[in-house]
Formats: structure tokens, sequence, C-alpha cells
């Protein structure tokens, strides 16, 4: 209505952007302008609030002459885009864009931020809940370098276990609210530590209420071969698990390739609690840059997301979607589909295909 129309021009939903090496600065640009877009067509303000640095992709580290500059850089990465968020979070924004960048430091990031990556697999009522653990195991922790030698160092937390948790019983409650959740289960090489995390699972177990299994990732995809998972399902994992069952996970539920996918990473760490960061699944993508021909899918359904949840634009989700779906029935894509449209020609005929109705 006018008088929320008013409220939003004088504030405005503020948006951070993050931007990494390598088609990054593309990406961005047409996020920028695709939730654009759909801010006009909701009649709403969007401010993109960038951040000053634009992070290293692991390709770009290739250029630097040594292990210890290397180091160096990604260290100053990692601090530099922490505290970009923890700004971020202070002063209220909800929502950051992220395009691909050197994954040690965003490691380095989400093991500091205590991050869970959050994945919503199926479809209708045979979704499965995914929460992948990015706050402990081997993706965090510390390299000490020695001559021939690089050891890595990882802590487990069960304060940190038991947040993680905590946070995919709300999230399954939340996505499920008229119905129970289905089995939970937990992803992890337990047996490397002493017990330790299978303890502290029973007692986390016991003090919800809820029955929780831990079980050996082999023994996870057993059971996902030969019995498949119930649905409603919420399936915690360690990243190492997490993170190379992605694509088959995928696969097996139904849902798109990684390329056109966008998910989200959730800070649990109290000072930045809130905060989500938006991500295109795949990655800097710089052997593409330049040439105008990398995949959009993801981005700009980022936009349509973010817009969505946090700037009011109901419908924005299913709109694109069906603009989406449109240019991939007609065969409008990029090369890595199979197609011969450049980027900018997809972005295009997704804004002539995209059709809300922010009054219906």
């Amino acid at each position: 209505d006018e008088t929320a129309l008013t409220v939003n021009m004088f504030n405005p939903v503020v948006i951070g952007v993050a931007i990494g090496r390598g088609t990054g600065a593309q990406l961005a640009n047409i996020f920028e302008t695709v939730i654009g877009r759909i801010a006009d067509n909701y009649r709403v303000t969007i401010k993109i609030d960038p951040s000053s640095r634009i992070y290293h992709s692991y390709v770009s580290l290739r250029t630097e002459t040594s292990v210890q500059r290397v180091r160096s850089l990604t260290l100053d990465d990692a601090n530099h885009y922490e505290q970009y968020c923890r700004n971020k979070a202070v002063k209220g924004t909800k929502a950051i864009f992220r395009t691909g960048i050197n994954a040690q430091s965003l490691y380095i990031v989400r093991e500091r931020l205590q991050a869970v990556k959050v994945d919503l697999l199926g479809q209708g009522q045979n979704k499965i809940l995914h929460v992948r653990d990015q706050a402990q195991g081997f993706y965090t922790g510390e390299n000490i370098h020695s001559p021939g030698f690089v050891a890595r160092t990882m802590i487990f937390s069960k304060q940190i276990t038991e947040k993680i948790i905590a946070y995919s019983l709300a999230r399954a409650r939340q996505e499920w609210p008229n119905g129970d959740i289905g089995p939970v289960i937990m992803a992890y090489k337990y047996h490397l530590l002493d017990r330790a995390l299978e303890d502290w699972v029973t007692e986390i177990s016991c003090k919800n209420g809820v029955d929780i299994k831990i079980y050996q990732p082999d023994t996870v995809n057993r059971n996902l071969i030969t019995h498949g998972w119930s649905p409603r399902s919420v399936i915690i994992s360690g990243n190492e698990w997490g993170d190379i069952m992605h694509v088959v996970l995928l696969d097996r539920f139904g849902s798109e390739r990684q390329e056109n996918r966008c998910t989200e990473n959730i800070y649990l760490e109290p000072e930045v609690k809130g905060l989500i960061e938006y991500q295109t699944v795949h990655g800097s993508a710089d052997d593409l840059e330049g040439k105008n021909i990398v995949n959009p899918f993801a981005t700009v359904r980022a936009a349509a997301l973010i817009a969505e949840r946090h700037a009011g634009c109901t419908g924005a989700v299913a709109s694109m979607e069906c603009a989406v779906n449109t240019l991939l029935k007609k065969g409008i894509v990029n090369p890595d589909l199979g197609g011969s449209s450049s980027t900018s020609d997809v972005v295009d005929s997704i804004l002539h295909h995209f059709t809300p109705e922010p009054n219906a």
C-alpha cells in the first residue's frame, strides 16, 4: 500500500554484495540489474552496499610466487570479509550476495562466524533438508608448514555441534510447520574422534527429545542407495561428506544441476546471527572471464530469493522460476548447458519473461 511504499522509500532494504575475481564482477552486475528490476516491479527500494575489496579466487592466487604470499593474501581476504559481514550485521543488513572466491578464505570466515549451508532438495512433499556443518571439521582449521610437509589441525566442539543441531531442528519445523519432521540423520566420520562426537549427539538427542542417528558417511550412502530417504528427512553432515555428495543428492532427488542453483549460508555466531549469505553454487569460473558465456541462472535466482525474503517481493521466486524454466525449455542457455546464447542474451530473455503480479 502507499504507506508501506513511503516507509520503504525512506528506509530502503540494504543488501550486501561481495565480489570475487574471475566472473565475479559480471555476475555482481547481473545481480544488481535483476534485483533492481524486481524492486521496480514491486515498487520497493533496494540499496546495494558492496564490499570495498575484490576477493581472490584460487586461480588468481596461482600467479603468486610463494606459498607464504598465498597464505598472506588468503588471510587478508578472510579478515576483510569477516569484518565486512560483521559490519553489515551491526547495521541491520540481513542478506549478502556473494560470487565465488577462494575457498580457503571462505572457510576461515565460516569457522569464525559458525556457518551452516542449507539446501532443501526434492519436490513437493518428498523434500529433504540438508544442513552442512561449515563451522568445524577438516574444511576449517589451520595449515602449519615445514619443509616438505603441511599439517592441518582442526577442532570439533560440543557447543558448536549442539548449536548446529538446534538450528537444523528449528529450520525443519519452519519448513514443515503442519506436520512431523522425518528421521534426523547425521553423517560424520565420528569414529576418528574417540567416541566424543557420538556421546555429544546422544546427550543432545535426549535433551531435545528427538531421536538423532549418527552414522559413518559410507553407511549413510549405502542406506541411501538401498532404501532411499523418507520425506522430510533432516540430514546434518560434516562438510567433507556434504561437499562431495551434493551433486549426487541433486541427481537423486530430482533437482537441477549445481551450476543453475543458488544456496544459503547461515551464520550462527551471536554477533552476526540473522545474517544470511546467498551464493552461486558454481565457483569463480575464471576461465570464462571476459567471454560473456558464464551461466547466470544461479545469480538471477539468488536475486529473486533475496528480494522475496528480505524486501517483501512476494511471488518473485515463483515468477523467476517460470522465466528460467521457459528459457530452459526454449534452449536459450549458455554453452555449459548445451546452448549457444551469451550471458547478456540469457539475462535479457529472463527479464523479458519475468512477469510478477505484485498486487495479485
